[in-house]
């Protein structure tokens, strides 16, 4: 009997960790579970790639661009002029993993002085040239509407831009694109439109206080961690998402008095860094100038290469494997 109750006592008793020791001696399986862990390390720390949707970075990127983003710049620092990928800072009913991937260059870094003068970028008083490939609003008369989809297929833009029953569009180029397209034999003209005048009220901080429009912004400081802001009426328009939405403070009034989690408010420190970003295509761009700062902790990286370029000739199109 106690020989019997001994060996009993030896015999291995099937359970999880014996199933998870049979499977890990898998070799096939082992090599999968590791490549998955590398994939996903990368993923997180090293590259990622994303597909260009809008137009706001045209020419520099086409819709349909396939771009690769290295993700080390988050933590050894970004430089103004990058073209970044960052989490939409408007979309604050859902949470930060799903919201839409936005591609804009940083046009001020924190604590840069950010202006626009007749669509000249001005950045702490110095005047910054145009990138290379930089669009504004042309007017493209066609000889007749049926050449629309034509023309935006040969310039890599997307046929929703087409307005129906009508033979001209508003694209975004430059004078080498407005060039090419002149020569296309259903182009009537290209001319460049005019700039913005007036204030507009859909542009930040959307108070009369400041009556900027598109062409003619700021100037306006951008925030950095550890700025003391003096917070009144008249600028708080720059700062009350920055300090409600992405610093998570609650704003309100008292009497005549404004306040910060039920105290008096009149400074305020930044707790992290902000960002100033702009499209490449000025005049079909959704960026800083109509929602504000990008927070540091909305960035996802930078974008350093062109893997695949749509657009004249798709593939054939020589922009492929090219830097940015």
């Amino acid at each position: 009997m106690e020989e019997a109750k001994h060996t009993a006592d030896q015999d291995p008793t099937p359970g999880s960790s014996g199933i998870i020791g049979r499977l890990w001696r898998n070799e096939w399986l082992k090599a999968f579970v590791l490549a998955l862990l590398v994939l996903l390390f990368v993923h997180a720390f090293v590259v990622r790639w994303v597909i260009v949707e809008s137009t706001s970075m045209f020419a520099t990127l086409k819709p349909g661009d396939l771009v690769l983003i290295q993700r080390w710049p988050l933590w050894t620092g970004l430089s103004r002029g990058d073209i970044v990928v960052f989490r939409d800072p408007l979309k604050d009913d859902v949470s930060m993993a799903r919201r839409p991937l936005l591609v804009k260059r940083i046009a001020g870094m924190p604590g840069d002085r950010v202006e626009l003068k007749h669509a000249e970028l001005m950045v702490n008083g110095r005047t910054q040239p145009n990138t290379v490939h930089a669009t504004q609003a042309y007017l493209v008369r066609l000889r007749d509407e049926h050449f629309a989809d034509s023309l935006l297929i040969h310039l890599g833009l997307p046929t929703r831009m087409k307005q129906p029953g009508r033979s001209f569009m508003e694209l975004p180029l430059n004078e080498e694109l407005a060039d090419q397209v002149v020569r296309l034999t259903y182009v009537i003209s290209a001319d460049k439109l005019g700039l913005a005048r007036g204030s507009k009220r859909h542009i930040f901080p959307f108070s009369p206080r400041y009556p900027w429009n598109g062409d003619d912004y700021g100037p306006i400081r951008v925030p950095r961690q550890g700025d003391t802001l003096h917070i009144n009426v008249d600028n708080l328009p720059l700062y009350d998402r920055l300090i409600s939405h992405y610093e998570g403070h609650r704003l309100g009034v008292d009497k005549d008095k404004l306040t910060i989690d039920g105290a008096p408010l009149t400074e305020y420190v930044v707790q992290q860094d902000y960002y100033f970003v702009l499209g490449d295509s000025r005049h079909h761009s959704a960026d800083s100038r109509y929602w504000g700062f990008v927070p540091a902790d909305h960035l996802t990286g930078r974008a350093s290469l062109l893997l695949w370029g749509n657009g004249i000739g798709g593939a054939r199109s020589g922009r492929d494997w090219s830097s940015l």
